[in-house]
């Protein structure tokens, strides 16, 4: 029986649909955060936020031991019926939605001197570097376990399934600029067209060949050169994006590797200069073993094995890595909501069911639950040893 009732279902739409109304793009969740803060401390909550930044945290409980969940607020800024503007497309109102229902869930449920909750409402997700800011704040140096959640594309998984891992994919984002030489389209032979450059580019990318045992790819995902105010005139400069992705950190090495010998062949050979820099480097998931088969004993204690999917290997990246990358002492893994999201992540029509978020609250606030649980053990247990 779910331990969610009408009333905060209820509750919980509200919350999400306000959070889907006000979309901001990394570090301007200056809207998300004030509403977060004003929410949570008018239910009792303490809540802590940042000079000269965005973001917040909650925590909840007494005890030594902390166990933490962490939650993404920012959106995207993309293209909708032909206007730019930020949405919500990957989930993230969702994720805020979830984690403010597991802390109405742990006001209710947990015990006295159980232990502490940390949840983190962490800012540019996807500007890949909002996870080395709690990082360096300190957030999670004390932590014992960390657990995130994402919701995932119809692709990956059905709906009312729930996944203990993500194995997500190591990614880097390069913005690069062509030099040329522009000149009067009556005279190529005196300039440097970059647009050819360019299509020299897109095909040496499309040789980078690393162990074909770790999925990889990489292509360009923006290129901008010339004006169409003057179409007689060759370009000189021109600005691209690199999005490369590998399964594996590893993989990752060897892929930029090679993209930077491709791209000084292209320099070579049109006698070019192409200037490029890495704007947001992402790694590939470190899972802990303990914390994915808490998370898994959750899942069935919730929707039985029916409601188990298998663990989800994903191509797509997540900053929340970084915590163990940065924190090799904290146990992490992700929630794998199957709710139906369609057509797909970063499409600015996606859409889920709603629904399937309240049994991931109930596995995520159990998962908590039993992670404190095993830490006091484990702890108990160290502690009647006899030397």
């Amino acid at each position: 029986m779910s331990r969610l009732d009408m009333e905060m279902k209820r509750f919980l739409k509200n919350v999400f649909e306000d959070l889907h109304a006000m979309p901001e793009v990394g570090w301007q969740e200056y809207k998300t955060t004030a509403y977060l803060a004003d929410l949570l401390k008018k239910q009792g909550f303490h809540v802590t936020t940042f000079e000269g930044s965005t973001g917040l945290y909650v925590e909840i409980g007494k005890g030594k031991e902390i166990v933490g969940l962490r939650t993404d607020i920012d959106g995207l800024w993309q293209q909708v019926n032909g206007e730019f503007k930020g949405v919500h497309s990957c989930g993230h109102d969702a994720h805020m939605t979830m984690a403010i229902g597991v802390l109405f869930l742990l006001q209710k449920t947990l015990k006295p001197n159980e232990g502490r909750v940390r949840v983190l409402f962490q800012p540019a997700e996807e500007k890949g570097n909002g996870a080395l800011s709690f990082v360096e704040r300190g957030l999670v140096d004390d932590l014992s376990f960390l657990f995130g959640m994402h919701i995932r594309p119809i692709q990956e998984m059905i709906e009312n399934t729930y996944s203990p891992v993500l194995y997500h994919g190591a990614a880097r984002l390069i913005e690069g600029t062509i030099f040329g030489q522009e000149c009067h389209g009556a005279r190529p032979h005196l300039g440097k067209n970059t647009i050819e450059i360019g299509a020299s580019l897109v095909a040496a990318l499309s040789h980078i060949h690393i162990d074909p045992m770790i999925p990889s790819s990489v292509k360009l995902t923006s290129f901008q050169a010339g004006n169409v105010q003057n179409a007689n005139t060759i370009p000189g400069i021109a600005h691209f994006t690199i999005d490369a992705r590998s399964q594996t950190n590893e993989g990752m090495e060897q892929l930029m590797h090679q993209l930077q010998l491709a791209i000084l062949g292209v320099e070579q050979a049109h006698r070019a200069q192409i200037e490029f820099e890495t704007k947001a480097t992402i790694v590939a998931a470190q899972v802990d073993d303990t914390a994915k088969q808490l998370m898994k004993q959750s899942i069935i204690e919730v929707c039985g094995v029916r409601g188990l999917a298998e663990d989800v290997v994903t191509p797509g990246g997540e900053d929340f890595h970084y915590y163990t990358l940065k924190r090799p002492s904290v146990k992490a893994t992700m929630l794998g909501v199957g709710c139906g999201a369609t057509p797909g992540l970063h499409d600015p029509n996606m859409t889920f069911q709603f629904d399937g978020l309240y049994p991931a609250i109930e596995i995520m606030t159990q998962t908590i639950v039993n992670a404190l649980r095993f830490t006091a053990q484990r702890n108990k247990s160290t502690d009647a040893i006899v030397y």
